[in-house]
């Protein structure tokens, strides 16, 4: 008979024997050269097939998930985990929110990742627990609970990420709005304005009017790529100092005023924010004092008395 501890050993030393093979052979380059489709399927996709749609799906060679090594079977999983997944919209606009693009089968096999780290840590959990001779049924869910751990957490971080630079753009949006009134006022054109903040500025919201930029450069109309961005961002404050900035644009108002009049209500807009984050601070503050101080002070008040008491005092 077998024993546990003997199992558990036996698996670990032979899964890290295993994937440091694996590893080793993946980085020959026999191995990681192109697969012989891919290499003359350009050349000939006009005969076979001329959209281009069913080369990557016809499988005609047997050894194309070999030769492809850790890269092939590491893309193919992480196409089908971003399919199984879904929820593409939301991840793609927090993606935005954050600054990281809208590659969302990137996002997604970012938390393959994660996921197998998690069930390897699991595993390695389970494999300890084995050997150390404290196995229990429960203990069997641990590499289920790292891989679910490992998702949740990726999640986790990239809307953390996207909350802090939304918060960044909220508290630059009344110093750019001042910024381009500015320029306007001295004689620039709304463009120009735009070009000249983006240009001198640092920060989040600047790195967004550089890309509105390269987007007015490239084809785009400003209204349009202003547009953009803000459906990006998603904004409240951004969004409407933008429509009322496009609506200026296009009814020849005066747009210094208007920036202006933007950057007063963004920041009157942050005002209030920070007052309703001072109350839901002061309410947690309330947490620790009751529970933990007021607690503390009665057990101090009362304690000698109790104690001199006992003693007959």
């Amino acid at each position: 008979m077998i024993h546990p501890t003997d199992l558990a050993l036996a698996v670990l030393l032979g899964g890290a024997a295993g994937c440091g093979l694996w590893c080793v052979v993946a980085a020959l380059p026999s191995w990681r050269a192109p697969a012989l489709i891919h290499r003359i399927g350009p050349y000939i996709r006009d005969v076979t097939d001329p959209a281009g749609t069913s080369l990557s799906t016809v499988v005609t060679d047997p050894t194309a998930a070999l030769a492809g090594g850790v890269g092939a079977v590491w893309r193919r999983a992480q196409t089908r985990f971003a399919r199984l997944a879904g929820g593409s919209e939301s991840v793609e606009r927090r993606l935005a929110q954050a600054g990281r693009g809208g590659d969302v089968a990137g996002f997604r096999g970012q938390q393959l990742a994660w996921a197998v780290f998690g069930a390897a840590t699991g595993a390695v959990a389970l494999t300890l627990f084995a050997a150390l001779g404290r196995f229990s049924p429960p203990v069997v869910v641990l590499p289920v609970l790292g891989a679910v751990a490992g998702i949740l957490a990726r999640d986790i971080a990239l809307t953390s990420r996207a909350k802090a630079r939304i918060g960044r753009i909220q508290e630059e949006i009344p110093t750019v709005l001042e910024f381009l009134a500015l320029c306007l006022s001295a004689g620039e054109g709304v463009l120009g304005s735009v070009r000249r903040v983006s240009a001198i500025g640092t920060g989040e919201l600047t790195a967004e009017l550089r890309t509105v930029t390269i987007e007015v450069d490239t084809g785009s109309t400003l209204p349009d790529a202003l547009g953009a961005m803000t459906r990006r961002l998603q904004v409240p404050s951004l969004t409407r100092a933008i429509d009322h900035t496009v609506a200026a644009i296009d009814r020849g108002t005066p747009l210094a005023q208007t920036l202006q009049s933007q950057a007063a209500d963004a920041r009157e807009d942050a005002k209030r924010t920070l007052i309703e984050a001072a109350g839901r601070k002061e309410v947690a503050m309330m947490i620790p004092l009751v529970f933990g101080l007021l607690p503390l002070s009665v057990v101090f008040a009362i304690y000698p008395g109790v104690a001199m008491l006992r003693l007959g005092f």
